[in-house]
């Protein structure tokens, strides 16, 4: 068995703001998976994010949508290329009006940083120097 795409499903208060605040960041859309419920946002060929207005998110779980402000249900990290990207894709999120949900830190190999969504969702950005994991 071997997995082919990956899909993180997150709830969103107002998904047309989220999605103009998603392509500010650098993402596009799915239109074929995109209504008045959900979109799928484009990560990567085989990664996604199906942001889901919270009643329909509600409508995939029993457990309540946990309250960003005060807890975190997980953090979403994508590694790029290079630092520049990490620095880029965050500079862009909080220029769509993202909030810092930590500093920069740089461990020479690696290098990462991120924000925090509209909806307090946690965004990492990571460079890793392939050489130095030799």
């Amino acid at each position: 068995m071997s997995v082919q795409m990956i899909f993180v499903n997150l709830p969103v208060k107002d998904l047309n703001k989220s999605k103009e605040f998603f392509a500010q960041v650098g993402f596009t859309f799915n239109p074929q998976f995109t209504d008045e419920n959900a979109t799928c946002m484009v990560i990567h060929d085989n990664i996604f994010a199906m942001l889901q207005v919270e009643d329909y998110f509600k409508s995939f779980t029993k457990k309540e949508i946990p309250n960003t402000e005060n807890s975190s249900e997980v953090i979403v990290a994508l590694s790029v290329e290079s630092r520049e990207q990490v620095d880029h894709y965050v500079n862009n999120a909080f220029a769509a009006g993202g909030k810092h949900s930590k500093e920069p830190k740089d461990h020479g190999f690696m290098y990462e940083w991120g924000f925090e969504d509209l909806d307090g969702h946690l965004w990492e950005f990571i460079w890793m120097d392939s050489k130095a994991l030799e």
